[in-house]
């Protein structure tokens, strides 16, 4: 598209995938003199998430339908996304000043529970906006972008299952098993600085080739301080270790349970409390996101 351009109208908006992300695994190696950590982690998402209706258009407006109470527009990530994408393009040449889009997020996941909901919702955002406007980014530069809004936001972008190294922006393409997952939150808001700042915070696990870290048990460096310091997801986590390997999702709130199939994690799911806002899901090795731009491709 010529910088003289304006995109193309879409009639009617179409619904996008963000899917949930689990951590399979998190270590935190080492504490980084600009304060971030440096951690070696498992990502894989989830066929479950939230869900984006996305229409572009040429009113060189930024809309969003569905604020958040408490959240500033120019904090909203789905917002700072798409404003990122135009900024970009626009330097770049590929994209007109009248490139506008309006956006809606239908939530399913938590804020703050370690699944990845935001960052999802980002990175849904560059790959489908980059695609209606035709901006021509790689996924590789859509995943430098969204670096600037979140540490999660690449693998979002990228697509595969990755393990994760530096503050999550190195990413290895791996694939683990498919399992399926009862994910639960406790109902509880973790902030991620309070858990990274932490003086009990474990941070010196030594830094393993992916193969070796892929071959040995799984577990979460996080967990003992957020299992210490939140009554509820102490609760939580014993409750699910009675009927499978269990572990929080980053620094959570959200602990998930892993089962061979579909019927014996909706067993523990019906047996779950009422309290707990609960769902099952699959691991998936691409990312629902993906698999919806492929469609629209072919």
């Amino acid at each position: 598209m010529s910088a003289g351009n304006l995109p193309p109208t879409v009639t009617s908006g179409e619904k996008w995938p963000a899917p949930a992300k689990l951590n399979l695994f998190l270590y935190i190696t080492g504490r980084r003199s600009d304060g971030y950590h440096n951690l070696q982690t498992l990502f894989q998402f989830l066929d479950y998430g939230d869900s984006l209706t996305i229409e572009a258009n040429a009113s060189g407006r930024i809309s969003l339908l569905t604020p958040i109470a408490g959240v500033e527009e120019e904090d909203n990530l789905v917002i700072r996304a798409a404003r990122l994408l135009r900024e970009h393009a626009q330097k770049r040449g590929t994209l007109s000043e009248g490139a506008g889009a309006t956006l809606a997020v239908e939530k399913r996941l938590p804020m703050g529970g370690g699944l990845g909901g935001g960052s999802s919702d980002a990175a849904t955002v560059l790959v489908a906006l980059n695609h209606y406007w035709q901006t021509g980014f790689s996924l590789s530069e859509l995943a430098s972008l969204g670096l600037s809004l979140g540490a999660d936001v690449p693998v979002f972008v990228e697509g595969f299952s990755a393990c994760a190294e530096g503050v999550g922006e190195k990413l290895t393409p791996v694939a683990p098993q498919e399992k399926w997952y009862l994910v639960v939150h406790p109902g509880v808001n973790i902030s991620t600085p309070v858990v990274f700042g932490d003086p009990e915070l474990i941070r010196d696990t030594p830094s393993r080739q992916i193969s070796e870290l892929l071959s040995a048990e799984y577990r979460n460096d996080c967990e003992p301080v957020v299992r210490k310091r939140f009554r509820e997801v102490e609760q939580l986590v014993s409750w699910l270790l009675e009927y499978a390997p269990s572990r929080l999702t980053g620094t959570g709130a959200c602990v998930f349970a892993e089962f061979d199939t579909e019927s014996a994690a909706r067993r523990v799911l019906e047996l779950a409390p009422q309290r707990w806002q609960s769902f099952v899901a699959r691991g998936v090795n691409v990312s629902p996101l993906h698999r919806r731009l492929a469609e629209l491709l072919e």
